[in-house]
């Protein structure tokens, strides 16, 4: 038994093939083509691990995926490949169109093509799961019901846009032919392997060095916060158990602002790793311009997942917080080895000249 995996060497991805291995003696394909945020440092337990095959790779790459998949005759693909962060795609929008878009088409192609060649019972047996975000949903009135599965997608960046199109072939290829396909739309991730340029690591990072803590706006953006473990158990369950066709919601049940997230960072970095001088670490917030589009509030409601499918998170928020503060502070060879140029650079163009 087989499963391919692509995208597996970035956060959710490399989290979701360690949890699995750490259960499974199943072979795992992971195919990531390692750009900024594919880190094989991520996987480095599984160096020696027979039953982990890397491959460095695109999904808009025909040829690797039919050579692949016919050879490794996989029972599910599971689809983490995307570019994923909103301000790259303010600056750069062409990636987030090549990958998450034309790359998810040549990706199903492929396995609609590999798909028909495998017998009634693989084929009923088959899975194609397909992981989204809650951003293809837009934004929110602080009054309004969190998102459900049958919320308008109205997405306001290119990251959301091009995760909303990838989002609609995929349903168009299960309702056009046939493939049996699942989706999952998740909302924010935190936790170890995080790519310091999101919320929470960055937070931790700049602290610990001395730098800002840039707060977008008035830092009272709002978002559901899912800790990444329990966003790997949540993807096992619907891969699982969940009906072909069907989109899943997954949720942390912890709506904040960012400016409490960051406080609570401080506030854990003050007890376990406290300032030379005493002094909080709050000290060191900076309010900057907000970004272009900036949603104001993203809640999902995770009731279909936890109804149809038993599934809720393991951690509260308050536990998976300080779990990723420890991970970063045990870790720093981790962060300084992901603290390339290109990440510095990344950091330079997005807040310098950023006026307070």
């Amino acid at each position: 038994m087989t499963i391919l995996v692509s995208g597996g060497a970035g956060f959710i991805g490399s989290n979701f093939v360690l949890d699995w291995l750490a259960q499974s003696d199943e072979l795992l394909i992971n195919l990531d083509n390692l750009t900024y945020a594919g880190n094989l440092e991520n996987l480095s337990s599984l160096q020696n691990d027979p039953r982990h095959l890397f491959v460095h790779g695109d999904i808009g790459d025909s040829v690797l995926l039919a050579s692949l998949l016919a050879q490794h005759q996989p029972r599910a693909v599971l689809n983490f490949a995307a570019e994923s962060h909103v301000d790259r795609s303010i600056h750069g929008p062409a990636a987030f169109v090549e990958t998450n878009i034309v790359g998810t088409f040549h990706l199903l192609e492929a396995v609609r093509a590999y798909w028909g060649t495998l017998d009634d019972g693989g084929k009923a047996a088959f899975r194609f799961l397909h992981v989204s975000t809650d951003e293809v949903y837009g934004s929110l009135s602080p009054e309004a019901a969190a998102f459900t599965e049958q919320h308008r997608y109205e997405p306001n960046s290119p990251y959301s846009a091009s995760k909303a199109a990838s989002d609609h072939l995929v349903r168009a290829y299960h309702h056009t032919y046939g493939l049996p396909v699942l989706t999952t739309n998740c909302s924010n991730n935190y936790g170890p392997y995080h790519f310091p340029e999101k919320l929470i690591p960055l937070m931790i990072v700049n602290a610990l060095a001395g730098k800002p803590l840039p707060v977008y706006g008035d830092g009272q953006q709002i978002r559901d916060w899912l800790y990444v473990k329990d966003h790997c158990s949540a993807i096992r369950r619907v891969l699982e158990a969940g009906r072909t066709g069907e989109v899943y919601n997954i949720g942390g049940w912890n709506e904040k602002p960012n400016l409490e997230i960051v406080d609570t960072v401080c506030a854990l970095l003050d007890e376990l790793r406290p300032r030379a001088d005493g002094a909080s670490y709050r000290q060191q917030i900076s309010y900057v311009t907000d970004r272009p589009g900036h949603d104001r509030r993203y809640a999902i409601d995770a009731s279909k997942i936890a109804l149809e499918l038993g599934w809720k998170p393991a951690e509260t928020f308050d536990t998976g917080i300080r779990k990723t503060v420890q991970w970063y502070l045990d870790n720093a060879q981790w962060v300084a080895d992901v603290q390339s140029g290109v990440y510095r650079d990344w950091l330079e163009k997005n807040y310098t000249g950023r006026s307070a």
